[in-house]
Protein backbone atom coordinates (compact mmCIF):
# COMPACT_ATOMS: atom_id res chain seq x y z
CA UNK A 1 0.00 0.00 0.00
CA UNK A 2 1.47 3.72 -0.67
CA UNK A 3 1.38 5.70 2.14
CA UNK A 4 -0.85 8.87 1.73
CA UNK A 5 -0.07 12.65 2.69
CA UNK A 6 -3.40 14.46 3.16
CA UNK A 7 -1.27 17.39 4.07
CA UNK A 8 1.99 17.60 2.10
CA UNK A 9 2.31 21.60 3.17
CA UNK A 10 1.57 21.00 6.05
CA UNK A 11 -1.61 23.03 8.19
CA UNK A 12 -2.07 25.48 5.04
CA UNK A 13 -4.35 23.30 2.58
CA UNK A 14 -6.60 22.22 5.61
CA UNK A 15 -6.94 26.10 6.92
CA UNK A 16 -7.56 26.98 3.45
CA UNK A 17 -9.55 24.98 2.39
CA UNK A 18 -11.77 25.60 5.23
CA UNK A 19 -11.62 29.41 4.58
CA UNK A 20 -12.77 29.15 0.48
CA UNK A 21 -15.55 26.65 2.27
CA UNK A 22 -16.73 29.35 5.18
CA UNK A 23 -16.79 32.06 2.25
CA UNK A 24 -18.60 30.45 0.08
CA UNK A 25 -21.13 29.28 2.75
CA UNK A 26 -21.38 32.89 3.82
CA UNK A 27 -22.28 34.44 0.72
CA UNK A 28 -24.76 31.45 -0.40
CA UNK A 29 -26.23 32.68 2.87
CA UNK A 30 -26.27 36.30 2.26
CA UNK A 31 -27.80 35.93 -0.80
CA UNK A 32 -30.55 33.22 -0.30
CA UNK A 33 -31.68 35.82 2.53
CA UNK A 34 -31.71 38.48 0.09
CA UNK A 35 -33.63 36.16 -2.61
CA UNK A 36 -36.44 35.30 0.40
CA UNK A 37 -37.85 39.01 0.76
CA UNK A 38 -37.70 39.59 -3.34
CA UNK A 39 -39.54 38.50 -5.67
CA UNK A 40 -39.93 37.49 -9.48
CA UNK A 41 -36.38 38.36 -11.55
CA UNK A 42 -34.94 39.74 -8.45
CA UNK A 43 -35.35 36.37 -6.10
CA UNK A 44 -33.64 34.19 -9.22
CA UNK A 45 -30.81 36.13 -9.66
CA UNK A 46 -30.25 35.80 -6.17
CA UNK A 47 -30.65 32.17 -6.24
CA UNK A 48 -28.50 31.55 -9.37
CA UNK A 49 -25.88 33.78 -7.47
CA UNK A 50 -26.35 31.83 -3.88
CA UNK A 51 -26.09 28.73 -6.10
CA UNK A 52 -22.95 29.46 -7.51
CA UNK A 53 -21.45 30.92 -4.32
CA UNK A 54 -21.77 27.60 -2.32
CA UNK A 55 -21.10 25.21 -5.22
CA UNK A 56 -17.67 26.88 -5.95
CA UNK A 57 -17.24 27.26 -2.41
CA UNK A 58 -17.28 23.63 -2.34
CA UNK A 59 -15.22 22.77 -5.20
CA UNK A 60 -12.68 25.02 -4.27
CA UNK A 61 -12.69 23.67 -0.86
CA UNK A 62 -12.27 20.30 -2.09
CA UNK A 63 -8.98 20.88 -4.59
CA UNK A 64 -7.38 23.34 -2.64
CA UNK A 65 -7.29 20.73 -0.37
CA UNK A 66 -6.05 18.00 -2.95
CA UNK A 67 -3.50 20.04 -3.61
CA UNK A 68 -1.69 18.81 -0.27
CA UNK A 69 -2.74 15.26 -0.82
CA UNK A 70 0.79 12.62 -2.21
CA UNK A 71 0.80 9.51 -2.76
CA UNK A 72 4.42 7.71 -2.12
CA UNK A 73 5.76 5.83 -4.85
CA UNK A 74 3.93 7.84 -7.80
CA UNK A 75 2.52 11.25 -9.42
CA UNK A 76 -0.75 12.41 -9.42
CA UNK A 77 -2.24 13.72 -12.40
CA UNK A 78 -6.28 15.16 -12.89
CA UNK A 79 -8.38 14.34 -16.09
CA UNK A 80 -9.07 17.34 -16.93
CA UNK A 81 -12.52 16.77 -18.57
CA UNK A 82 -13.96 15.09 -15.26
CA UNK A 83 -12.31 17.62 -12.97
CA UNK A 84 -14.58 20.01 -14.58
CA UNK A 85 -17.94 18.26 -14.50
CA UNK A 86 -17.17 17.64 -10.99
CA UNK A 87 -17.59 21.30 -11.23
CA UNK A 88 -20.49 21.68 -12.80
CA UNK A 89 -22.25 19.17 -10.38
CA UNK A 90 -21.38 21.18 -7.92
CA UNK A 91 -22.77 24.46 -9.30
CA UNK A 92 -26.01 22.57 -10.75
CA UNK A 93 -26.83 20.28 -7.46
CA UNK A 94 -26.58 23.38 -4.86
CA UNK A 95 -28.89 25.59 -7.37
CA UNK A 96 -31.36 22.97 -7.73
CA UNK A 97 -31.24 22.63 -3.79
CA UNK A 98 -31.81 26.28 -3.45
CA UNK A 99 -34.43 26.99 -5.85
CA UNK A 100 -36.64 24.23 -4.26
CA UNK A 101 -36.21 25.93 -0.74
CA UNK A 102 -36.75 29.42 -2.88
CA UNK A 103 -39.74 28.93 -4.45
CA UNK A 104 -41.63 25.78 -2.60
CA UNK A 105 -44.68 26.81 -0.68
CA UNK A 106 -43.78 24.08 1.86
CA UNK A 107 -40.66 25.27 3.62
CA UNK A 108 -40.22 21.77 5.74
CA UNK A 109 -40.45 19.53 2.43
CA UNK A 110 -38.68 21.63 0.18
CA UNK A 111 -35.35 21.35 3.12
CA UNK A 112 -35.69 17.83 3.27
CA UNK A 113 -36.11 16.83 -0.23
CA UNK A 114 -33.55 20.19 -1.14
CA UNK A 115 -30.85 19.16 1.39
CA UNK A 116 -31.24 15.76 0.50
CA UNK A 117 -30.20 16.67 -3.41
CA UNK A 118 -27.62 19.11 -2.39
CA UNK A 119 -26.07 16.68 -0.13
CA UNK A 120 -26.00 13.68 -2.43
CA UNK A 121 -24.65 16.29 -4.89
CA UNK A 122 -21.89 17.46 -3.18
CA UNK A 123 -20.93 14.28 -2.45
CA UNK A 124 -21.55 13.03 -6.27
CA UNK A 125 -19.07 16.25 -7.06
CA UNK A 126 -16.46 15.00 -4.33
CA UNK A 127 -15.85 11.42 -5.96
CA UNK A 128 -16.01 12.87 -9.43
CA UNK A 129 -12.96 14.92 -8.60
CA UNK A 130 -11.38 11.64 -6.63
CA UNK A 131 -12.31 10.00 -10.19
CA UNK A 132 -10.20 12.40 -12.07
CA UNK A 133 -6.87 11.49 -10.49
CA UNK A 134 -4.72 9.45 -11.70
CA UNK A 135 -1.64 7.80 -10.06
CA UNK A 136 0.00 4.63 -10.68
CA UNK A 137 -2.09 2.05 -9.17
CA UNK A 138 -5.49 1.30 -8.03
CA UNK A 139 -7.60 3.41 -5.61
CA UNK A 140 -9.94 1.71 -3.24
CA UNK A 141 -12.67 2.98 -0.87
CA UNK A 142 -13.23 2.15 3.04
CA UNK A 143 -17.63 1.72 2.42
CA UNK A 144 -18.31 2.68 5.50
CA UNK A 145 -16.48 6.24 5.99
CA UNK A 146 -17.75 6.81 2.35
CA UNK A 147 -21.00 6.00 3.61
CA UNK A 148 -20.57 8.65 6.60
CA UNK A 149 -19.06 10.91 4.48
CA UNK A 150 -22.44 11.17 2.26
CA UNK A 151 -24.20 11.22 5.97
CA UNK A 152 -22.31 14.22 6.45
CA UNK A 153 -22.87 16.02 3.17
CA UNK A 154 -26.94 15.53 3.76
CA UNK A 155 -26.88 16.55 6.96
CA UNK A 156 -24.44 19.98 6.17
CA UNK A 157 -26.00 20.54 3.00
CA UNK A 158 -29.81 20.70 4.86
CA UNK A 159 -28.12 22.72 7.91
CA UNK A 160 -27.28 24.91 5.14
CA UNK A 161 -30.44 25.55 3.41
CA UNK A 162 -32.32 25.62 6.99
CA UNK A 163 -29.82 28.63 7.91
CA UNK A 164 -30.67 30.26 4.57
CA UNK A 165 -34.52 30.16 5.87
CA UNK A 166 -34.04 31.35 9.10
CA UNK A 167 -30.98 32.96 9.45
CA UNK A 168 -31.42 37.10 8.40
CA UNK A 169 -28.71 39.06 10.68
CA UNK A 170 -25.11 39.28 9.54
CA UNK A 171 -23.81 38.16 12.91
CA UNK A 172 -25.62 34.90 13.02
CA UNK A 173 -25.15 34.12 8.94
CA UNK A 174 -21.06 34.86 9.76
CA UNK A 175 -21.91 32.02 12.79
CA UNK A 176 -23.76 29.47 10.10
CA UNK A 177 -21.05 30.43 7.58
CA UNK A 178 -18.05 28.61 10.05
CA UNK A 179 -20.38 26.16 11.08
CA UNK A 180 -21.01 25.08 6.97
CA UNK A 181 -17.43 24.84 6.55
CA UNK A 182 -16.28 23.19 9.17
CA UNK A 183 -19.16 20.30 8.05
CA UNK A 184 -17.98 20.47 4.03
CA UNK A 185 -14.52 20.39 5.19
CA UNK A 186 -15.47 17.24 7.66
CA UNK A 187 -16.79 15.34 4.58
CA UNK A 188 -13.80 16.17 2.43
CA UNK A 189 -11.78 14.31 4.69
CA UNK A 190 -13.59 11.80 6.03
CA UNK A 191 -14.04 10.65 2.60
CA UNK A 192 -10.54 10.91 2.04
CA UNK A 193 -9.53 8.70 4.97
CA UNK A 194 -11.97 6.44 3.31
CA UNK A 195 -8.76 6.12 0.36
CA UNK A 196 -6.48 3.53 -0.01
CA UNK A 197 -4.10 3.14 -2.93
CA UNK A 198 -1.81 -0.18 -4.15
CA UNK A 199 1.07 1.13 -5.33
CA UNK A 200 2.01 -0.16 -8.84
CA UNK A 201 5.32 1.52 -9.60
CA UNK A 202 5.85 2.65 -13.16
CA UNK A 203 7.87 5.00 -15.50
CA UNK A 204 4.94 5.12 -17.88
CA UNK A 205 3.54 9.18 -18.29
CA UNK A 206 0.13 9.77 -16.50
CA UNK A 207 -2.11 11.34 -18.57
CA UNK A 208 -3.70 14.73 -17.43
CA UNK A 209 -2.14 17.64 -15.49
CA UNK A 210 -0.47 18.55 -12.89
CA UNK A 211 -2.39 20.45 -10.11
CA UNK A 212 0.25 23.24 -10.65
CA UNK A 213 -0.87 23.32 -13.92
CA UNK A 214 -4.15 22.96 -14.06
CA UNK A 215 -5.94 22.76 -10.14
CA UNK A 216 -4.07 25.41 -8.85
CA UNK A 217 -5.02 28.54 -11.36
CA UNK A 218 -8.56 27.01 -11.52
CA UNK A 219 -9.03 27.44 -7.63
CA UNK A 220 -7.27 30.88 -8.05
CA UNK A 221 -9.98 32.16 -10.45
CA UNK A 222 -12.80 30.99 -8.50
CA UNK A 223 -11.25 32.23 -5.60
CA UNK A 224 -10.94 35.56 -7.13
CA UNK A 225 -14.57 34.98 -8.12
CA UNK A 226 -15.77 34.51 -4.54
CA UNK A 227 -13.97 37.34 -2.97
CA UNK A 228 -15.03 39.82 -5.42
CA UNK A 229 -18.90 38.66 -5.58
CA UNK A 230 -18.66 39.09 -1.99
CA UNK A 231 -17.38 42.50 -2.07
CA UNK A 232 -20.73 43.25 -4.53
CA UNK A 233 -23.01 41.50 -1.97
CA UNK A 234 -21.63 43.45 1.00
CA UNK A 235 -22.20 46.59 -1.42
CA UNK A 236 -25.70 45.86 -2.26
CA UNK A 237 -28.30 47.26 0.31
CA UNK A 238 -30.34 44.62 2.22
CA UNK A 239 -34.40 44.17 2.32
CA UNK A 240 -34.76 46.66 5.57
CA UNK A 241 -32.58 49.50 3.45
CA UNK A 242 -34.24 49.26 0.38
CA UNK A 243 -37.84 49.36 2.34
CA UNK A 244 -36.66 52.40 3.94
CA UNK A 245 -35.29 54.12 0.92
CA UNK A 246 -38.63 53.52 -0.55
CA UNK A 247 -40.42 54.97 2.84
CA UNK A 248 -38.16 57.60 2.43
CA UNK A 249 -39.28 58.61 -1.31
CA UNK A 250 -42.96 58.19 -0.64
CA UNK A 251 -42.21 60.80 2.04
CA UNK A 252 -40.34 63.15 -0.45
CA UNK A 253 -43.31 62.53 -2.91
CA UNK A 254 -45.32 63.45 -0.58
CA UNK A 255 -44.24 67.06 0.34
CA UNK A 256 -43.86 67.70 -3.09
CA UNK A 257 -47.38 67.49 -3.32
Amino acid sequence: MGHLDHAAFGWLTPVLSYVMACIGGALGLRCTVQALVTTGRSRRNWLVTAAAAIGTGIWTMHFVAMLGFRVSGSDIRYDVPLTIISLLVAMAVVCAGVFVVGHSRDRNRALLLGGLTTGLGVASMHYLGMAAVRLHGDVRYDPVLVGLSVLIAVVAATAALWAGLNIKSPLAVTGASLVMGAAVTSMHYTGMFAVSVRVDPSGDALPGATAMQFIFPLAVGLGSFLFITSAFVALSPTADEREASALAQRAVEGVAR
